[in-house]
């Protein structure tokens, strides 16, 4: 095989193009994740019944099958639900309407919510109970209390693990070619599929996926230096 510098620098611009994809896929199956992974974390912490228990099975249930296998699952189950539910309410909306990037959305959603549940409740268990205790001394709700005191403690506690869970999902996003996204990988593929320079084209993609996972590290090494900065009483 005799290597094509001159075409790793082609796939490479030609792949930028993917790269909105993939980061919108990655950002909005985090926040999505993080926003659902809290819910399920103070459920489990605070043993709310019936919800408790399912959240704990949830969690274990997710975690313990592949993300691929999520994906599958809401891309060829999802169509009977929704097209179920259309002919018993009489809608006309029907399952070919649902663009391939949502069904990537909803699985690696709910993937990503099992994890940042565990990341989020590992944040919250840091902070002292007492905190939350002094808080109903003074008058203060629950609600009130978790949003001003313990979840900026619980973020700071858990932004190195929030980091980390945002790359893999980063990196994660590559499934989504197998229900017809377009993302780095994919565009890789169909570049390379030209000429047959599978491996330029790879190479370029890997290029990308470790300049955005520098970029993501970079990003998250100076805000945690900023909230560590404010933990210590200092001024920046």
């Amino acid at each position: 095989m005799k290597l094509d510098p001159s075409f790793i620098w082609t796939a490479f611009v030609k792949l930028l193009s993917a790269v909105p994809t993939t980061l919108f896929i990655t950002f909005v199956s985090v926040l999505g994740g993080l926003i659902l992974g809290t819910a399920i974390a103070l459920c489990r912490i605070y043993r709310v019944p019936v919800l408790g228990p399912i959240s704990t099975g949830y969690v274990a249930f997710i975690r313990g099958t592949p993300m691929i296998t999520h994906l599958f699952l809401v891309y060829f189950g999802l169509p009977a639900v929704v097209d179920g539910l259309s002919a018993s309410l009489g809608w006309s909306f029907r399952s070919v309407s649902i663009p391939y990037i949502a069904f990537a959305l909803v699985a690696f959603t709910i993937t990503a919510s099992a994890y940042m549940s565990e990341v989020v409740r590992s944040g919250l268990l840091a902070v002292n109970r007492g905190q939350l205790e002094a808080a109903h001394s003074i008058g203060m709700t629950t609600p009130q209390a978790l949003r001003r005191i313990v979840f900026p403690q619980a973020f700071a506690a858990a932004l190195p693990n929030l980091s980390n869970s945002f790359i893999g999902m980063l990196h994660g996003s590559t499934l989504a070619f197998t229900v017809s996204v377009v993302e780095i990988n994919a565009k890789a593929q169909i570049v390379a599929s030209t000429n047959w320079k599978f491996f330029e084209a790879y190479l370029a993609a890997a290029v990308i996926f470790w300049g955005l996972t520098v970029l993501i590290e970079r990003l998250a090494g100076a805000l945690e230096k900023r909230i560590n900065v404010y933990n210590r009483g200092g001024v920046a």
